[in-house]
């Protein structure tokens, strides 16, 4: 019999779980730090809010083959994510924490 455990072969199956996981810290970190310094259009805020909840439901899907610390960091992260467009008009449209205008 062959084993069919559901994961691609190779690292790959072990690999996207993490990948996935450094994704959604990386990209929280980034909105935390980073300034935007101009708003998205109503396409893109809708795309990378799917995109951040696919990441998280995709998390979910593969907890078994991520590290307890490293999965509840990244959902902690990906609920973040969500939590900085409450932060005020700004936050709604740009995701970051901190909204500036560059000076010309």
């Amino acid at each position: 019999m062959s084993d069919r455990s559901g994961a691609p072969p190779g690292g790959m199956g072990r690999a996207m779980p993490l990948v996935i996981a450094w994704i959604l810290i990386g990209s929280f970190l980034w909105r935390v730090v980073v300034a935007a310094h101009e708003y998205q259009m109503r396409t893109e805020q809708v795309m990378t809010m799917l995109i951040d909840l696919g990441l998280v439901v995709g998390l979910i899907g593969m907890r078994d083959r991520v590290p307890t610390p490293l999965f509840w960091c990244a959902i902690i992260a990906g609920i973040g994510c969500f939590a900085l467009r409450l932060n005020g008009d700004d936050g709604w449209w740009t995701g970051h924490l901190s909204f500036s205008v560059r000076s010309r």
